[in-house]
Order: structure tokens, then C-alpha cells, then sequence
């Protein structure tokens, strides 16, 4: 029987890519691994669209597996931002160190988060631990998560 083996990537779609990258790479420092149009028939397919192209960004993430941005063209596109309560959300969480330096430079560069700050995790198995949701441009929920200082 077929078994999971670890984890690839994350995909998020986006409105405009290069507004999305300043997010992903400029301020959460992710580096570009490759950025291309596709338009091939198999992407069609298997996502059961009828699309033009869709421009792809691969960024890596540090200790395996990255986030791919997509951004569709030629295609009616709706907006699917939500609250983490709602179902059919989502989020990617990170580890990060210096939580609080980050979401500084990120408030700087005048990104919004569901929190005014960094909040301390006081209970369960992360108590110790620091976290901030940060939004990207199209509203999608990104966790910075800061380990406690004992993990």
C-alpha cells in the first residue's frame, strides 16, 4: 500500500505575482528558486481549468520543500481570502528566529497581521514559544513561529 513520504511544496495563488514576491522574497528573505510561464495541456488537465498561462514562482524554504506562487492568467479569477476559522482556509506556518525583527520589517514594509504583535504561546505543547500571522498581499495567512528558547 502506498505510503506518505515527506513533504514537496505548498502552492498559493496570487493576484499579482511581482506584488507577491516583494511579500515572499524582499520581506521574509525567501530566495527565488525559478520563476516561468506555463501553458502546457496537462496543467489544464489535472486542474480542470481553462486558462491561458499561469506564471510560476518556486521560493525555497530552509530545511526542505518550498512555496510555489501561481498566478493565472486569462481566466476569471475570485478572490479566496478568509479568516483561519473558515473552513476551506489555510496557512503556511515557518520557523523563524528574531520573530519580533521580522514582523517589524514586515509592518515597516506595511503588511498587516490578524495580531497587532508577535503573541507569546502560553499553554499546550508550543507554550514558550512566539507566533504572528502575518497577511500577504492577497490576504493569505502566513505563521511565523518562533520555537521556544528550551527546543
Amino acid at each position: 500500500m502506498g505510503e506518505i513520504l515527506g513533504f514537496f511544496h505548498g502552492g498559493i495563488t496570487v493576484k499579482n505575482l511581482q506584488k507577491s514576491l516583494e511579500f515572499y522574497r524582499d520581506g521574509l528573505g525567501l530566495n527565488v528558486k525559478f520563476e516561468k510561464e506555463f501553458n502546457g495541456s496537462y496543467l489544464k488537465t489535472v486542474l480542470n481549468l481553462k486558462f491561458d498561462l499561469i506564471t510560476v514562482a518556486y521560493l525555497d524554504i530552509p530545511g526542505g520543500g518550498f512555496i510555489e506562487l501561481l498566478d493565472y492568467q486569462g481566466i476569471e479569477r475570485l478572490s479566496a481570502a478568509s479568516r483561519p476559522c473558515d473552513f476551506g482556509g489555510g496557512h503556511l506556518c515557518l520557523y523563524v528566529s528574531k520573530i519580533d525583527e521580522i514582523a517589524e520589517k514586515m509592518f515597516k514594509m506595511g503588511y498587516l497581521a490578524r495580531s497587532q504583535s508577535c503573541v507569546d504561546i502560553t499553554e499546550g505543547p508550543n507554550a514558550g514559544a512566539r507566533s504572528l500571522y502575518l497577511l500577504d498581499p492577497d490576504g493569505y495567512a502566513i505563521e511565523l513561529f518562533m520555537r521556544p528558547a528550551d527546543a
